[in-house]
């Protein structure tokens, strides 16, 4: 089976251990990173379908790894999102806009 796509860094081992083969190659931090934009529109997509906490999970360790590969620790990244909940609120309300009107 062809995935191409990235993935864990145990699931190579993981593999091996139930008996399969794999091939797989490292890539250059911008190839990775690339990777990681596609493997994360493919989290939501796996989010959106089973609802599941374990794929929140899954969409925020490809999130930090982006994070990293673009410089930032999840520390900065976690003051970003809380300066941003600072100056334009969080989703807590569960707000939905209908629209606006300019005056």
């Amino acid at each position: 089976m062809i995935y191409n796509k990235a993935v864990r860094d145990k699931i190579p081992e993981l593999i091996k251990e139930s008996g399969s083969t794999c091939n797989v190659k490292t890539l250059s931090n911008d190839e990775f990173l690339d990777a990681l934009e596609r493997k994360l529109v493919e989290e939501i997509k796996e989010y959106q379908q089973s609802k599941s906490i374990e794929e929140l999970a899954d969409i925020m360790e490809v999130i930090f790894r982006i994070s990293n590969l673009k410089g930032t620790s999840v520390e900065k990244l976690e003051e970003i999102r809380k300066e941003k909940t600072n100056k334009r609120g969080a989703f807590e309300k569960n707000l939905f806009l209908i629209d606006t009107e300019n005056n």
